[in-house]
């Protein structure tokens, strides 16, 4: 796997493809006539509404830029329904004295949200888990040392 490819669901793409086009033709105009508004007050240098909205047009730009980038180096993945685990699959693993089962979703780093059970493929349980199947034991480095889980099912 190229390390600088993201990965994402359709849903994911989607999203970002409609932010995209929010910000660009949206958010930027309010913007521009924010900027209009302000310049219209006078002096610029003590005039707040214009650096707020020199500010609002920075965090525009940067993302903007940034769903770009995303978008220009992703590979679209659909949900996996195979025996072995792959970036788009759901997994079920335990650990590997019982204590913990987890189900999750196998995504690219750009859509990683461990609450909704969402882990990057570069994550170190997503990066241990790939490629295995069903029964396989893997280990994984954690903040809290040496992590050993079963993988127990594949969907």
């Amino acid at each position: 796997m190229d390390e600088r490819r993201e990965y994402l669901t359709k849903e994911k793409y989607n999203q970002l493809v409609i932010e995209l086009n929010d910000l660009k033709n949206v958010k930027r105009k309010e913007v521009a006539e924010a900027l209009d508004y302000a310049r219209g007050l006078g002096d610029l240098s003590e005039n707040a509404e214009y650096h707020e909205a020199r500010t609002r047009q920075a965090d525009v730009e940067e993302r903007i830029k940034k769903i770009e980038d995303i978008l220009k180096n992703t590979t679209v993945v659909e949900d996996k329904h195979g025996d072995h685990a792959v970036i788009g699959s759901t997994v079920v693993v335990e650990k590997a004295d019982g204590t913990k089962k987890m189900t999750l979703m196998i995504v690219g780093s750009a859509e990683s949200d461990i609450a909704t059970g969402k882990i990057s493929n570069r994550s170190p349980i997503g990066a241990a888990v790939l490629g295995k199947k069903k029964g396989d034991i893997f280990q994984f480095n954690s903040p809290s040392g040496k992590m050993e889980y079963k993988l127990l099912e594949v969907k």
